[in-house]
């Protein structure tokens, strides 16, 4: 994250330098007075210092409040990543953005975030598809009927994870190793790997993409940006390999697609197989699958950590948590695994979660692009114009949550928020997809956790960083104090 500030530092000299030749361009027009208020902030960079600030020191929120205060609670222009961009805020905002998907917004995504994760040949020739955005092999692989089969695969991977990393500690970090389980499961269910050296190999890939992501797109040897391109290659090398040999095996047996226990990459590639589909290119696989992983893992590890944060912290919480699993976990036998059904018990834990991600949500919001010139709050947005919803606009705000710093799992019982106001998922129809997913492997890991230790933080004012999603500054440590049965 230094190095982030330092090219950051770097990039703003630089853009001062060019100042006189930008300045025409700065601002939009005074006289356009139906546009959104605001500033563009700084030549070229606009105001990514500002935001990037007030993520590091732990209160995005700070970034839209102030603005939202200061120009409309309802709507403010910036300019961040190049980009002219409005801010729609609000629970109002989120519905109508959710409600007019690809009619007058579509998704759009950073040109930094497509420079890391394509290759070059995508750019040369463009896939049909946006490969960032589920296809028809992740609509069947988070059906239903394949998540009641995944609870229990989680479940068994929980636990391995546990005797392994936990068992016998006095004393674990919650981050990395809640990141490692994400991981090690996504490899598991996206792509049916569990060789612990085939998924480190993968793993440190990942790492190195998500740094880019938060760097500036320098691709220079030493640079985060050039860092992540090369991760990129190497994973796409690897994921070639994987893919091929999963080929042969598909053409070789007679696997079915639509079975429950397939994992997404041999889903895609039976599909591939059907005479009427057009093939997508290997290239364009393993973009998909890069991007799931990146999507699943990242979120839902900062879910379970934050979780287990206000677990160790609010002893009434916990026991409430661990009086609803033990319930649960006296009704299995030694060895039986969880299923679908003791996951829909599990309410209070669920609501317990989702406290824990409205305080510290795993995504700051996405962004989207006007398809068309359209009127909001009585202000004009133009067509091609960047617009960002954020969690931030509600997830804090007392007009929807009162005292909303206060850790209440009570909130969502009955009929909960008020609509449009909770989002961590987004809402509409670009809906996360994967939100039962992250459900299920949420409180999966919880059970496994709670019903083994108490926890106690090690440094009970441990601060919170951004980088982009909340992460402990020192990954989380806490004491274990096992059950005594």
């Amino acid at each position: 994250m230094d190095l982030f500030f330092s090219y950051l530092i770097y990039f703003v000299l630089f853009s001062v330098s060019l100042a006189i030749i930008h300045l025409a361009n700065s601002r939009l027009s005074s006289s356009s007075s139906k546009l959104p208020p605001g500033t563009t902030g700084w030549p070229v960079i606009g105001e990514i210092l500002e935001f990037a600030f007030a993520a590091r020191t732990g209160k995005p929120e700070r970034f839209i409040n102030d603005r939202m205060k200061k120009y409309s609670p309802e709507v403010f222009r910036t300019s961040l990543m190049g980009e002219n961009m409005a801010v729609i805020c609000g629970a109002s905002g989120n519905r109508f953005l959710f409600s007019n998907e690809d009619k007058l917004v579509s998704s759009w995504w950073p040109s930094l975030m497509k420079k890391i994760l394509y290759s070059p040949s995508l750019f040369d020739n463009p896939p049909k598809e946006d490969l960032m955005r589920p296809s028809s092999s992740v609509h069947e692989f988070l059906k239903p009927e394949a998540l009641k089969h995944y609870a229990e695969i989680m479940d068994m991977m929980a636990r391995k994870h546990v005797d392994m990393y936990w068992n016998s500690k006095k004393e674990v970090k919650v981050y990395p190793l809640s990141k490692k389980y994400t991981f090690d499961l996504s490899c598991r269910l996206f792509m049916n790997i569990e060789d612990p050296q085939s998924v480190a190999k993968i793993s440190d890939g990942f790492d190195r993409i998500m740094a880019g992501f938060i760097s500036l797109p320098i691709n220079i040897p030493g640079t985060a940006f050039n860092h992540a391109i090369k991760a990129r290659n190497n994973l796409h090398k690897e994921m070639g390999e994987i893919i091929r040999k999963r080929k042969k095996e598909l053409t070789e047996s007679s696997r079915d697609s639509d079975s429950p226990a397939l994992d997404l990459l041999s889903r895609m590639l039976l599909m591939n197989l059907d005479e009427n589909i057009e093939v997508p290119s290997e290239i364009e696989v393993t973009t998909r699958i890069t991007a799931m992983i990146l999507a699943s893992h990242e979120t839902t590890s900062t879910a379970i950590t934050f979780a287990l944060w206000y677990l160790a912290e609010f002893p009434d919480v916990y026991d409430a948590v661990l009086k609803e699993q033990i319930e649960i976990a006296k009704s299995k036998g030694p060895e039986e695994l969880l299923n679908w059904n003791d996951i829909q018990k599990m309410k209070y834990s669920w609501n317990m979660a989702r406290e824990s991600m409205r305080l510290a949500s795993p995504s700051h919001g996405t962004f989207r692009e006007a398809i068309a010139d359209f009127t909001y709050a009585g202000f004009t947005i133009p067509k091609g114009w960047k617009i960002h919803w954020s969690v931030h606009s509600t997830h804090k705000n007392p007009e929807y949550f009162p005292d909303p710093e206060k850790f209440d799992p009570s909130r969502f019982e009955g009929k909960g928020p008020p609509p449009y106001t909770f989002v961590p998922f987004g809402g509409g129809p670009h809906m996360c997809l994967g939100k039962e997913y992250a459900r299920v492997e949420i409180l999966v890991f919880i059970y496994n956790v709670v019903t083994r230790f108490k926890l106690e933080k090690v440094n009970p004012n441990e601060k919170i960083t951004y980088n982009p999603a909340p992460t402990p500054v020192n990954g989380l440590p806490v004491r274990l104090h096992p059950h005594e049965y």
